[in-house]
């Protein structure tokens, strides 16, 4: 009886591991999907004369609220002040 339990209890774990394997591995599949048609969008926007680099910068800094932008901001001038760039 015990050995049956212990049985039981190795196949639930193997079937619940099988699973969230099998859940991880299709995330991974939707998420390199993902990143080759952001790549395609970069690559469309390049074609259409517009400079990349500045999108990713742009996508970036929009991805922060205001109050970070303008601290980023103000510490890049404060280094850039610093080294005579301005």
């Amino acid at each position: 009886m015990a050995d049956e339990i212990t049985d039981s209890s190795q196949t639930v774990a193997a079937g619940q591991l099988r699973s969230l394997i099998e859940r991880i591995e299709r995330l991974e599949e939707e998420k390199k999907t993902i990143a080759d048609d952001i790549k395609d969008i970069y690559a469309e926007a390049k074609g259409n004369g517009f400079d990349t680099k500045a999108i990713r910068t742009i996508i970036r800094l929009r991805k922060k609220d205001q109050a970070e932008r303008e601290e980023e901001e103000t510490i890049l001038d404060l280094y850039k002040a610093a080294l005579g760039m301005v």
